[in-house]
């Protein structure tokens, strides 16, 4: 059975791969938000065929990429992304006041994240906090804190990606055990009533709760 080890090219962003595939016949593998951050799995494609991928160890799989392009059958196999929405925090509000204000600030957030055992990735002046719960409940969350300056809402995971690195990516949409563990680990621990949050932060802006679990990059 064939192996496939490498992305071809991409036919939303690249209009020469888009015109080339206009009048072939398609496979498109749907890949969750955990298989996605993966790079080695064994594909689906809607027609029923198995398709088992193994790419370069952290590659970023991209909704659209061609691993299979056949130019004497007219076929080509498409990789399909459908991640879950992100909630988006921005931070960008409160950059013109005092520090002290500012400390305050992001405090307040990281204690409402964390008290939820949310996984984020700071980027800049953005908080981006996977879909875990149901999106009303993650808005109340953040609506009953009442944390000054900061706007939030939803966006597509698709729209969020072209902002983050692959290792941001595994972050948020699974397979943070991907990642190297060489990363200095620190432990911040708070105290709310009977709730105990615990932030594990790697390097200086990746921050994850307890919950996340290591993934394999086994094809299976």
């Amino acid at each position: 059975m064939k192996i496939y080890t490498e992305v071809l090219g991409n036919i939303n962003t690249s209009a020469e791969w888009k015109e080339k595939l206009a009048d072939y016949e398609i496979d498109e593998i749907f890949l969750d938000q955990w298989t996605a951050q993966k790079s080695r799995f064994l594909g689906k494609g809607v027609s029923g065929k198995e398709y088992p991928v193994a790419l370069a160890r952290h590659s970023h799989i991209v909704d659209g990429d061609v691993i299979e392009f056949d130019d004497t059958n007219k076929r080509a196999v498409l990789l399909r992304l459908e991640l879950s929405p992100v909630l988006v925090v921005d931070l960008d509000g409160i950059s013109d006041k005092d520090t002290d204000s500012i400390i305050r600030i992001a405090l307040e957030l990281g204690h409402a994240i964390g008290n939820q055992h949310w996984p984020a990735v700071v980027k800049g002046t953005k908080v981006y906090v996977p879909l875990t719960v149901d999106k009303k409940v993650m808005l109340s969350v953040l609506e009953t804190h009442h944390i000054p300056g900061i706007q939030f809402k939803f966006e597509n995971g698709l729209d969020v990606i072209p902002y983050l690195a692959p290792h941001e990516t595994r972050r948020l949409f699974g397979g943070a055990g991907q990642e190297s563990h060489s990363h200095e680990h620190v432990h911040v621990h708070g105290h709310d009533h009977s709730h105990h949050h615990h932030y594990h932060c790697h390097g200086e802006n990746e921050c994850l709760s307890n919950s996340d679990s290591p993934e394999s990059d086994s094809i299976h």
